[in-house]
């Protein structure tokens, strides 16, 4: 019977962990959900898996663009970036010439892999160099489990990334005003080239932008097109499957949610799932008030002893509804606070917490100056010495004085007692 009571209640555990691990029921494989300002991660599913990220790689292409070349540059198309082009492309042709700005939209919202390759070539002279660079940056940005074979998310051996590390570089390029004007647009016009005597028009296949096709999301049936949306990158290949990076902002929230290896239209409806967890469930918060008074502050060596230490600046974190009040703070002063002291000068700082979960921390400033105690001249510290001195002389004295008093007494009290005997 007991045996019986354990493996029910360890059914139960397991069920309970698993729709914990997965409340949303997210059908892509690899998923996670961040705040767009902090990184602050708000929900994740196998968010540090290695999968193939697909044209979501385009994210990391065009961010090294805009920071390695200008927007009116001519990029001169070459024979190789035609004959490597597979899968979505705006038909380029050997030798010709467009913009970076042109090609970015094409990279950006028709998701065109030639487009990714001239931008390659055009910034580091191969693909192999600027894969280094892709790499270089990825690692900068803190997406570690992350490797770029090249520049436009074609599914090869060792290209492969993480849904964590995607919403980092995400976080990154959404940064970036230029990016993100190009990413919220849906669509675009090329004009004519030297080889082309036609526009191009160019159409996103992020639909969250502009689709009004329905989806069910949790029993509903709603547009794809997503409120707040700002962006940012879909990717498909067979390998990948379906994949998806978008940004969402409403009111002062703004969210990042990544979706890896999902199927078909449901890689919107995860979106939608993820997104409207965010904004429904959490809000951001300031928990720490600039110029709010933290504590007085013992310095040593000033001619004050204590400095009023006041919060340096505000600190925003995406909190549960309604948690605010469950926050603690964990007050960390520097081991020595020594004069002399400028106004806002760092005196320590302040931790906050949500349970065991790190929410950031806050600077301790000082509120004004304190100088250091003068050292004394040579005179004044002969002057002290001497007055030491004469301080030690005295007393030796007193007690001098005090013991030959004493001494007095007891030679009359011998005196007075032995002449009773005569």
């Amino acid at each position: 019977m007991n045996k019986i009571i354990i493996i029910v209640l360890l059914l139960i555990l397991i069920t309970n962990s698993i729709s914990f691990a997965d409340s949303l029921n997210i059908t892509g494989e690899s998923a996670i959900l961040i705040d767009a300002e902090t990184g602050q991660v708000l929900y994740e599913k196998k968010a540090h898996d290695k999968l193939h990220p697909a044209s979501t790689t385009k994210i990391l292409t065009a961010i090294l663009v805009l920071e390695n070349a200008n927007l009116d540059e001519i990029v001169t198309v070459d024979e190789e970036v035609v004959s490597l082009t597979k899968g979505s492309h705006i038909a380029l042709e050997p030798g010709e010439q467009l913009t970076v700005k042109d090609l970015l939209y094409a990279l950006l919202v028709e998701s065109a892999n030639d487009a990714a390759l001239a931008l390659a070539k055009h910034v580091s002279g191969s693909i192999e160099e600027f894969a280094k660079l892709m790499n270089k940056k990825a690692k900068e940005l803190g997406a570690l489990n992350s490797n770029f074979v090249n520049p436009n998310g074609l599914s090869v051996e060792n290209h492969y990334s993480t849904a964590y590390d995607l919403s980092l570089i995400a976080k990154y390029a959404m940064k970036n005003e230029i990016f993100r004007e190009i990413v919220s647009n849906y669509t675009y016009v090329i004009p004519t080239t030297n080889k082309k005597n036609e526009e191009r028009v160019l159409w996103s296949s992020n639909r969250l932008l502009y689709s009004y096709n329905t989806i069910s999301v949790d029993g509903k049936v709603v547009p794809i097109k997503y409120e707040g949306i700002t962006g940012v990158k879909t990717g498909y290949t067979p390998e990948a499957g379906n994949c998806l990076v978008a940004s969402a902002t409403r009111e002062n929230e703004s969210l990042i949610a990544v979706v890896l290896k999902s199927n078909g239209t449901e890689v919107f409806t995860d979106i939608h799932k993820l997104l409207n967890y965010g904004f429904d469930n959490f809000e951001k918060t300031n928990i720490a008030m600039k110029n709010q008074f933290v504590d007085n502050i013992k310095v040593d060596n000033g001619t004050i002893p204590v400095v009023a230490g006041i919060i340096g600046e505000d600190l925003y974190s995406t909190i549960p509804i309604n948690s605010i009040e469950k926050i603690t703070k964990k007050i960390i002063i520097e081991d020595e606070i020594k004069a002399p002291i400028k106004h806002g000068d760092i005196l320590g700082k302040v931790e906050y917490y949500l349970g065991d979960n790190y929410l950031g921390a806050a600077n301790i400033i000082s509120t004004y100056d304190i100088d250091e105690l003068p050292s004394p001249s040579l005179i004044e510290r002969i002057l002290n010495k001497w007055y030491l001195i004469l301080i030690f002389g005295y007393i030796l004295l007193r007690l001098f004085i005090i013991f030959n008093k004493k001494k007095r007494r007891r030679r009359h009290s011998y005196y007075d007692t032995s002449s009773l005997y005569y």
